[in-house]
């Protein structure tokens, strides 16, 4: 490419801010891309300095005299922060300042490249909030369902249990054939018992924020799966712990999809798959059973169905179920699980 067609280029280009300093910072060189991005046109800016882009703390703490020092000593220098345009109004940019040396290893001034970050920087900063909020209702929910179970463990089963004591004595009190019916009076509450005590094992958190996803899933396993009998397999490959929140997110849409395998299935086999892709976790649920007929209004807008659905969506992730007659149901779904934040740096800017 001859010198003109590259000029050309570079002056044509406009999602780019390209411009040259000399040595000293100046501002030697203007493309339609800085003109976009800065708003200054060539004639308004050439010669003044470039750190006139700077906000004026910036400016004070000699940031834009670091960074040609900087770029100097190693040869470039990459950066991300607050810009100023013409017009006063800040946006947030990547910079990248490169020195530029002569054959002789003389400083002949600096080549510096800008783009205009401002809306990647938004989108992360609504994707932090939704975060913020995912996990903020997260924790709500699980509160609240502490104290329900607290509730029901604390009163209603008390007050059951002995109301089962007080049955049991007056069947040995009265007549046969009242006896006989206050037997079948406690032995009712005492299964209504048994099904508020899984209730408050359904409501009770399973831990994971101690032990982790892949020990509270075990856990929870052996005890449901187990109780009833059921084979089952786990297989797990994270790339790392996710947070809290999404295992307890993940923990709660297996444990609602076991229960509809429990309730609705009739399957003999339980396969569960967990698996780090795409940025996230892969959870896959797979029965044996007699299968649903994807038809069924019932299996579409079943209450478990749609706090599954829910759920995965919230934490800005995917549900989906396969299923059809005789060949077993297949739920799957998908949340992100960003990398933890690594530990800050300190900041080099004088």
């Amino acid at each position: 490419m001859s010198d003109a067609a590259f000029t050309l280029l570079v002056q044509g280009v406009l999602d780019y801010g390209i411009f040259m300093l000399d040595p000293q910072g100046y501002i030697i060189s203007w493309n339609a891309g800085a003109q976009r991005i800065k708003g200054y046109r060539a004639a308004d800016i050439l010669g003044r300095h470039f750190s006139v882009f700077y906000p004026p703390e910036d400016q004070s703490s000699g940031k834009p005299q670091w960074e040609l020092e900087t770029a100097v000593a190693e040869g470039r220098l990459e950066d991300e922060g607050w810009r100023v345009r013409q017009d006063g109004t800040r946006f947030w940019a990547n910079v990248v300042i490169t020195a530029l040396w002569d054959e002789k290893g003389v400083l002949q001034g600096f080549g510096k490249v800008t783009r205009d970050m401002s809306e990647r920087r938004a989108a992360q900063h609504a994707l932090s909030e939704r975060r913020r909020l995912f996990d903020h209702l997260v924790q709500a929910q699980e509160t609240e369902r502490r104290r329900i179970a607290w509730d029901v463990h604390d009163d209603s089963i008390q007050t059951m249990v002995a109301a089962g004591m007080r049955l049991e004595l007056l069947a040995d009190r009265v007549p046969p054939p009242y006896s006989a019916e206050l037997q079948r009076l406690e032995v009712s509450v005492r299964e209504a018992i048994a099904r508020l005590r899984s209730l408050t094992f359904r409501l009770h958190p399973p831990g994971i924020d101690r032990h982790g996803l892949v020990e509270g899933l075990s856990s929870h396993l052996d005890d449901v799966l187990g109780s009833w009998g059921m084979p089952y397999a786990f297989e797990h490959q994270l790339d790392h712990e996710p947070t809290p929140e999404t295992a307890i997110t993940i923990f709660r849409i297996v444990q609602e999809a076991l229960l509809n395998v429990h309730k609705h299935a009739r399957a003999n086999r339980v396969d569960l798959l967990i698996t780090s892709t795409d940025g996230g976790i892969l959870t896959r649920v797979v029965d044996d059973g007699t299968g649903v007929p994807m038809s069924s209004d019932g299996a579409r807008e079943h209450f478990g169905v749609i706090e599954m659905r829910e759920r995965a969506q919230t934490a800005g992730g995917w549900w989906s179920m396969h299923s059809r007659p005789g060949t077993g149901t297949t739920v799957e779904f998908w949340v992100p699980n960003p990398p933890p934040v690594p530990a800050s740096t300190p900041d080099k800017t004088p």
